[in-house]
């Protein structure tokens, strides 16, 4: 399966609307960051690069509603950081899924079984825990070791409650495609997570490893050599066909990140959450004070080796839900 059928249903009737509407630039998901702290410090991540007082910092729950509610989007995605950390965080989902937003909590899954207990299943509500690889892979991506073991345990305590539990992984030049294979098979064949996430690492300025994102070329070179054998339809991903396809490079995509905006505590991030430009004080003013055609690959040399999600992945759902075929691919996986 692509994308869970309860969230494509109501995805599709937002998209609907937004054509209704005739809206040209409009949110899918929003990058919803409370936080920029983390009791991590990944060689791949430059989030707690920020001043020691912005990093002490906690995004107010009515601060973060409202600009939920402001840019509308179906889906919340709540990174940071890692918001386990953030004091309120699960009022936070609880309002959330009340208003029934899809929400994906991001973690590391350290702090789990101090929190879990404060959350509630629902089907609009996943952890969606990292894992960059098997143990010493991703030991050595989070730059601590014992955290593989950790996260696979809170991971396997959360799914005995009940909870929805989705993965987050990101690739670089490390990897081989026997590597994220490996990790790929052990997610959906041994932890049974309920989807899996992946991503291309793009070339984060704050980042303190430089040396090893991944080109355009490298990306589709990988992804095909992984998806390869039909490998690729034994795996429950939470993406789109056409997203999955973009990777291996059988289609391309234009850029389309107003659709998957982010919101932290500095406002409104333009052009996207690895790019930082500025800030709008508004989803509003972001979308029309923001020239779109100045970003992606061909456009700002920045953008040359980007195949993030936060991009093109928005750009493959309206591609999917713009055709019948594809969208009946969709739903088969």
């Amino acid at each position: 399966m692509g994308i869970p059928v309860r969230q494509a249903v109501r995805v599709g009737a937002y998209l609907m609307k937004q054509k209704l509407a005739r809206r040209e630039k409009f949110a899918l998901t929003l990058e919803l960051e409370p936080l920029f702290a983390c009791n991590l410090a990944c060689a791949g991540c430059g989030k707690i690069q920020h001043p020691a007082s912005v990093l002490k910092q906690r995004m107010p729950v009515e601060q973060a509603l409202a600009a939920v509610e402001e840019c509308g989007a179906p889906v919340v995605s709540i990174a940071g950081g890692e918001p386990l950390m953030h004091p309120e965080i699960d009022v936070l989902v609880k309002e959330l899924v009340k208003r029934k937003k899809f929400v994906y909590l991001c973690t590391n899954a350290l702090l789990m079984p101090r929190k879990i207990d404060a959350f509630e299943p629902s089907p609009y509500f996943s952890f969606a825990v990292h894992i960059d690889g098997m143990e010493e892979r991703h030991d050595a991506s989070v730059c601590k070791q014992g955290v593989f073991a950790q996260a696979v345990d809170n991971v396997r305590d959360a799914q005995r409650r009940g909870f929805r539990v989705t993965t987050n992984s990101t690739f670089f030049t490390t990897d081989t495609p026997q590597s994220v294979i490996e990790v790929l098979d052990y997610l959906n064949n041994d932890l049974k997570v309920d989807q899996m996430m992946l991503s291309p690492a793009y070339a984060y300025d704050k980042a303190p490893d430089q040396e090893h994102f991944l080109g355009v070329t490298e990306t589709r070179e990988l992804f095909k050599k992984v998806f390869a054998e039909g490998r690729r339809k034994r795996w429950r991903f939470n993406h789109s066909p056409l997203f999955l396809d973009f990777l291996e490079g059988k289609i391309d995509f234009g850029c389309t990140a107003w659709a998957i905006p982010s919101y932290s505590l500095y406002g409104w991030q333009r052009p996207c959450y690895l790019m930082s430009d500025g800030y709008a004080g508004s989803y509003r003013e972001l979308l029309e004070d923001t020239d779109w055609e100045a970003y992606g690959r061909g456009n700002d040399p920045r953008c040359a080796n980007c195949m993030a999600h936060c991009g093109y992945e928005p750009t493959s759902v309206l591609a999917t839900l713009g055709s019948l075929r594809e969208s009946v691919r969709a739903v088969r996986g």
